[in-house]
């Protein structure tokens, strides 16, 4: 799925001209983006290129800068009065950020909460769910990743995997209209790896979701994302179909990048 198909149609997120500096330090350069309804994109880039900052903007954890960017077709950080827009309250963040989920590097569970509290506390307190309904949506969610023998389990008594796949379940639970993982497996040991990656297959692979997928994790972007983008310097250098970035990649900044990373994915065999 290309970038002018997103265009075509309404667009659930739509970055427009984003900036984003940290006093001199120009992080992200003038960013249009769009992501259509189910489409799974996914962000590569070196260290340093913005590609996470991207996500916590969409989550409401970085403030842009300079420019907007639009959920669903409603503007996130600003509201409109009158011709003018202003910066949104706390009221309408709480609001849209309902709509995103995000699942970060290092899981950010509660460690005094067990696995169930730990996926129902945010559909109790945000969705304003029953704590039964929230238990039967916590339990379905956890079935999905494979851990409803889990519940009332600790942080401290799981694997980084299964820390991995509650924080997914708990993202999900809130039924979000976009999930946004960052860098989902940079945390694990080699060997937990692929248990995560199949949970979000599996997701993906229902396609009711639009999903941000920020990895480094090339071949499972190669097969999982309808279009892939190549960020450096704050700026998209390209994007493409996952054939086009990873078989035939037309920028140099890419096909250095690329050659970087299967050198070091070979030493590590």
């Amino acid at each position: 799925m290309y970038q002018e198909d997103c265009d075509k149609m309404q667009s659930i997120v739509r970055y427009s001209n984003i900036t984003k500096s940290y006093g001199d330090l120009e992080v992200i350069k003038g960013i249009d983006l769009d992501i259509a309804p189910g489409e799974k994109l996914a962000v590569i880039g070196p260290s340093g290129s913005g590609k996470t900052t991207l996500g916590r903007m969409l989550m409401t954890l970085e403030v842009p800068t300079s420019g907007t960017i639009e959920l669903d077709g409603e503007l996130l950080w600003h509201i409109r009065d009158k011709e003018r827009l202003i910066r949104a309250n706390e009221k309408h963040l709480h609001r849209m950020r309902g709509s995103v989920g995000m699942v970060f590097q290092h899981f950010n569970l509660f460690p005094h909460m067990n696995v169930l509290r730990n996926v129902t506390e945010a559909p109790r307190k945000v969705l304003g769910m029953s704590k039964e309904e929230a238990a039967e949506s916590a339990v379905s969610m956890l079935r999905k990743v494979g851990l409803e023998d889990k519940l009332k389990m600790y942080p401290a008594q799981l694997s980084g995997g299964q820390k991995q796949r509650v924080a997914i379940a708990r993202a999900l639970v809130m039924r979000p209209k976009v999930m946004v993982f960052d860098e989902v497996t940079s945390a694990l040991d080699p060997e937990l790896v692929g248990e995560v990656l199949e949970v979000i297959r599996e997701i993906a692979e229902e396609g009711e979701m639009a999903m941000m997928l920020i990895t480094h994790e090339m071949d499972f972007a190669k097969e999982i994302a309808d279009r892939v983008i190549f960020g450096a310097d704050g700026r998209i250098v390209e994007q493409g179909t996952p054939e086009q970035i990873f078989d035939n990649p037309q920028s140099e900044r890419l096909q250095s990048f690329l050659k970087r990373f299967r050198a070091g994915y070979a030493l590590r065999d």
